[in-house]
Parts: C-alpha cells; structure tokens; sequence
C-alpha cells in the first residue's frame, strides 16, 4: 500500500489542490469535503465482484476522480439539449473508425452466463451459498485474519471458481474480437475467473483489478509462482504450501485490507485516453473500481450492456451514454449484428472452443 500511496501522492495532491480550487467536495458538491482513500473497494465488495474498505459507507475517491478534475473528464452539469445517442450511433462511429481506443469495464455479470454465481444474487450469489463453509460470516472468506487462522474454507471456494473448470461465453469472445481488429486499448475486469485470459486475450491488454488465479504468493517469505503450479493441490483438497519455507500460499485475489494490482493504476492513461467505453454486467458499486466509468472525457460515448441502470448512468446521464438493458449475451449480440460481426463471432467461438476441448483431452 504503501508503495501505491507514493507514487500517487503527487497526483491526489494536485487534484485536491484543485478541488479546493473549484469549491469541490465528494461527489462534486461544492462545500462538502472531499474523501481521499485509495482502499481497495467499499464496505460491501468481496474479490471478484467487489474489493474492501477501510471506511464503510463512505464512497472512496480513487485516482480516476483526480484524472477528471485534472483533465476535464466528467463534467457537471447537462448537455446542452443535445439528442440522446443511441446503439446504432455508437455502431456508426465504429464503422467509419471514429473509436480506436476501446475501454471496457466488466464485472460478475459477463461471467454469470458461463455458469459461474455472482457474488450479491439474493439466493443464488456466492455470499448466499457459503453457509455450507462454516464462517462467521460471509465476507470472513475473503479477510486476511480469518484466512491466517483457517484457510480451508477459502481454497475450498477457490476449488469451485479455479480457472479450468468454466469456458468462456460469447460475451468474452466479443472482447476478443474487439482485440483482434486492434480496437482494445485496455479491459478493466473485477472478475477473478481467469476467463478474459481463456478467451484469449493477453495479460497486457488487461487489468484484473481484484486479482488473478493466475499466480500465487508465500504468505510467509513472499516468493511468487504461477498459480497453474498449486492447481493440483487445491483440486486435491489441500492446502499449497511454498516448496521453500512452507508457508500457505495464496492465490493473488484481493483480499480485505490488501492492496490492488499496481496495473489498475494504468487507468489514470488509459480512460483520458480512450475515445469509447462498454461497461458490460456491473453494478458499479465496488470503488474505486466503480469510479472509473466517469473518468472518460465528456465527449467521449459510454455503453452501458447490464441488466439494470448502474452507476452514473442512472444518477447522471450523459446525452452520449447508451444503455442497452436486459440480458448480457444478448445486448452483446445485438451489438454484433448491427456492427456486421456476427460470421466473424461464429467462427473466432468455433475456432476457440476447439482449442480449449484439445486442451482438456
């Protein structure tokens, strides 16, 4: 934490500066104070669909607010009268390569139709399910203490999530494509499936905010593996020890009280910088990951794929804010029909689930 405190400090001093500049608090209400913590999430997220905090109920002010309020992203305010975009728009700009520099923010619910619960589905999302696991409470899983003191019932949640054991969907492979026709600037997961990865887009295109499976650390002298290597071990029931000091080792998920990954600071470049944002199957209520989605310039369309309104565009709607609501899969296919993709998505998902069946034989 410390480490991701220095290198911000510049950034958060100047952006308070202006804050105080412009009679800006929380929430960009003047007068009120503004609330820096560069917490891992809020009171009610979990790895995977949400990180933690050390201030419940208080809505963390993550670098992205600095990156608005030092460049001009997110204004207040309305938009003039201008006539409300709409889907086909955004495909528009698509097609004659008005957008190059595509953002996406995903969350739990691109991942849902590949059969893994989310984490806040009344009955069905992962806290709903982890009586069977004999903790205190839910989010106890997920904290550092309880892990130290029992580990078990967190690899045995891990068992279940692994990657290896779901396939991508065709929410996925859409952003595969985006990638492929070199539209993909960055995709900001807060998915620890390791799906993203198994559709085939590589690590230096995302950002797993909330960890990976993909590589493992001793809780005790520290050294990093792959996760692949401990694989057998948690599928085994037992607890990964470090070959060389024997300590518990712990997948790199975000727990409570930990720090996020240093790449979801790329976001201060990366949001500036993008020219369109999809935010596909979040609730967008999880900081400082949920943030993000104002930290695009004013000018810039934002595509909401969800099965509700979220976030800023519920409470403050831009007239280039697009939301395509109801199912996940099939506002993405919509998507692809109108953008002409649709052959091509067929053939990339044959090609890909060929080699994903070659992979388990």
């Amino acid at each position: 934490m410390e480490r991701s405190v220095r290198r911000g400090c510049g950034l958060l001093a100047a952006a308070r500066k202006s804050l105080r500049e412009r009679g800006l608090g929380d929430g960009g209400d003047p007068g009120a104070p503004a609330r820096f913590s560069l917490g891992a999430g809020d009171s009610r997220g979990a790895a995977g669909s949400g990180g933690p905090s050390w201030l419940p109920g208080i809505r963390s002010f993550s670098l992205s607010a600095a990156a608005r309020v030092l460049f001009g992203a997110g204004r207040w305010g309305g938009d003039g009268g201008k006539q409300q975009r709409t889907l086909r728009d955004v495909v528009e700009l698509m097609q004659k390569k008005e957008c190059r520099r595509v953002v996406v923010m995903a969350g739990a619910g691109i991942s849902t139709p590949s059969g893994i619960p989310d984490f806040r589905s009344p009955g069905s999302g992962l806290y709903s399910n982890l009586e069977q696991y004999n903790i205190p409470y839910p989010e106890a899983i997920f904290q550092l203490s309880y892990f130290f003191a029992n580990p078990k019932p967190f690899f045995t949640l891990a068992k279940e999530l692994y990657p290896g054991n779901y396939s991508p969907n065709y929410a996925h492979y859409f952003l595969r494509l985006l990638h492929d026709k070199g539209l993909l600037l960055r995709l900001y997961t807060q998915n620890i499936d390791g799906l993203e990865r198994a559709a085939g887009i590589p690590p230096d295109r995302l950002v797993e905010a909330h960890g990976t499976f993909a590589t493992a650390t001793c809780m005790v002298c520290r050294r990093t593996f792959p996760g692949e290597d401990f694989r057998g071990d948690v599928m085994a029931d037992k607890i990964p020890r470090c070959p060389v000091c024997t300590g518990v080792i712990k997948p790199d998920i975000v727990f409570f009280g930990e720090e996020l990954p240093q790449r979801f600071f790329l976001h201060v470049a990366d949001f500036p910088m993008a020219d369109l944002l999809f935010v596909i199957g979040t609730s967008l209520e999880v900081e400082p990951f949920a943030s993000l989605a104002g930290a695009v310039r004013g000018s810039v369309p934002r595509v909401l794929i969800n099965r509700d309104l979220v976030g800023p565009f519920a409470w403050q709607q831009r007239y280039n804010d697009v939301a395509q609501l109801g199912d996940v899969v099939s506002g993405v296919q919509k998507l692809v029909e109108l953008l002409g993709w649709t052959e091509e998505m067929q053939t990339l998902i044959q090609k890909e689930r060929k080699k994903l069946d070659a992979k388990d034989k």
